[in-house]
């Protein structure tokens, strides 16, 4: 993981909960340990890492992610083991 990923953790996990990270800081976030990134229908990505499997819907037209997106993001890297 290099330092733009970690900063990128970091803000998912800061408390409270805040919008703002870059989608596409998210995907590179999850791709940096090997996860299966997937367009599916519409919007919505389809990840895979570890045996654990999430559905996430890309921000249109926005380039950052709001606060539940942040919030599903976070419950998903915890399941797989991934924390600041």
């Amino acid at each position: 993981m290099n330092a733009k990923q970690a900063r990128t953790l970091e803000a998912i996990f800061a408390d409270p909960v805040r919008s703002g990270p870059y989608w596409r800081d998210i995907l590179a976030l999850f791709k940096a340990p090997g996860a299966e990134v997937r367009q599916g229908d519409g919007s919505r990505i389809r990840v895979r890492l570890n045996g654990v499997r999430a559905m996430f819907h890309e921000p249109h037209p926005e380039k950052t992610t709001g606060k539940g997106a942040v919030k599903s993001v976070r419950l998903f890297l915890e399941s797989v083991g991934i924390t600041p």
